[in-house]
């Protein structure tokens, strides 16, 4: 295994060019494409573990649906967070189509243009009651006295359906911007076809959510500071890469494909972003989506992705993502692509002693850096002594509030 080598890619990144483009769409029928990023925290057995799945800061444009859910007192307690999936079309003439996505054992947060939203309870759709769609958020905070809501997420099923598609081939409507830069936006370039539900318009469908559902794959920090990793699905995960990246240097591992287990050493800081880049779209087309599609969605997830840390990076297999997010298209689809990237945080020594040396010397910009995971960091460094991890927690927020005028409530 070498650093900053992918040799399990044998087919050229041209000859994918070739094969993978809008040009081999069936002219008659209709291709749907989606990609998405299931992102997990390793617990030290390697097992994913609670962490704070939603948070509290927005990243997405205010015409996007939210109802409520950030910021939501006492949190919700779940193992996975549901990143930004996508949804394109593809006719070579108009079209009208009807979506459904559910989530078993998970609820979706947020999404775009309107749909009809329903939480359901016991684990599914068939014959359970759906609990209030409109408001969810004041159901999840008053769930003892109303509704019994399960905010764990073991027995609850969100579902999301878009009625009345417009697929509108070769059209070029205005589409919603705002002027605060959003990583939202990335996911238009490509050659989707646009799409309008009841006076909205888009390039694709969007929603997020957060869930309690197994990850395929495990990743556990040994006691000489190397990741293994075990494969606890039926089939092989088609590639896993190890990043890290420390004080604005980076690198990465390529194990390629994997079944099993494997043990990955630390990768070298010395890598390259354009070379990174390069092997991660060339994975994803290899994998069915088309170049500008795998383009878009490193684009979309550039600055979280390769963010301060360590992390597993690794491609979903489709019948996983099939059993966790079932979907159906009407007219049925002639082709439908699904590639999701699997995300594992893993708090790697490394990562530990950065967090402890910042805290020490007050350094909370780069204690900031880790934010979005710093809770289980922090049960990681002051094991047994939540009080302490919670006051570092504390003085991150009013760091927090006094450099943005504002904080998480």
């Amino acid at each position: 295994m070498k650093t900053l080598v992918t040799p399990v890619l044998i087919i050229s990144a041209a000859a994918l060019l070739t094969a993978a483009n809008v040009d081999s769409i069936q002219p008659g029928g209709l291709t749907v494409h989606e990609w998405g990023t299931f992102t997990s925290v390793a617990g030290e057995d390697g097992s994913a573990i609670d962490w704070s799945v939603l948070g509290c800061k927005s990243d997405l444009p205010r015409f996007v649906n939210d109802f409520g859910y950030r910021g939501l007192k006492g949190g919700i307690a779940g193992t996975v967070r549901m990143e930004t999936p996508v949804l394109y079309f593809y006719s070579a003439r108009e079209v009208d189509a009807h979506v459904k996505v559910t989530f078993p054992q998970g609820i979706i947060t947020e999404w775009y243009p309107q749909a009809e939203y329903e939480v359901h309870q016991n684990g599914g759709t068939d014959g359970s009651t759906p609990v209030a769609p409109r408001n969810i958020a004041g159901c999840m905070k008053c769930h003892a006295s109303l509704n019994g809501i399960n905010t764990s997420l073991e027995n609850v099923t969100g579902a999301l359906e878009w009625s009345n598609i417009h697929v509108q081939p070769g059209s070029s409507p205005s589409l919603p911007v705002e002027s605060e830069p959003s990583r939202y936006y990335a996911a238009r370039q490509t050659e989707a076809a646009p799409l309008a539900i009841g006076g909205q318009q888009e390039k694709f469908l969007f929603y997020r959510g957060v869930g309690r559902f197994p990850v395929p794959l495990s990743a556990r920090v040994s006691s000489d500071g190397r990741v293994v990793v075990e494969n606890h699905g039926q089939r092989p995960v088609a590639n896993v890469i190890l990043f890290e990246n420390h004080d604005g240097r980076m690198g990465y591992r390529t194990a390629g494909a994997m079944e099993g287990s494997l043990t990955l050493d630390a990768p070298r800081l010395d890598g390259s972003f354009s070379q990174l880049r390069h092997d991660l779209e060339t994975t994803l087309i290899a994998q069915g989506l088309f170049p500008k599609e795998a383009h878009a969605m490193i684009e979309t997830w550039r600055d979280s992705w390769f963010e301060e840390g360590s992390r597993l990076i690794y491609i979903v297999t489709a019948p996983t993502v099939d059993a966790v997010l079932p979907l159906q298209v009407e007219p049925a689809p002639s082709e439908t692509v699904r590639v999701f990237v699997g995300r594992i945080e893993v708090v790697t020594p490394g990562t530990r002693r950065s967090v402890e040396t910042a805290i020490a010397k007050g350094d909370w910009p780069t204690v900031d850096r880790y934010s979005r995971f710093l809770e289980p960091i922090l049960k990681r460094i002051y094991t047994g002594n939540r009080a302490k991890a919670g006051e570092v927690e504390n003085r991150l927020r009013n760091f927090q509030a006094s450099r943005e005028g504002g904080g998480c409530r």
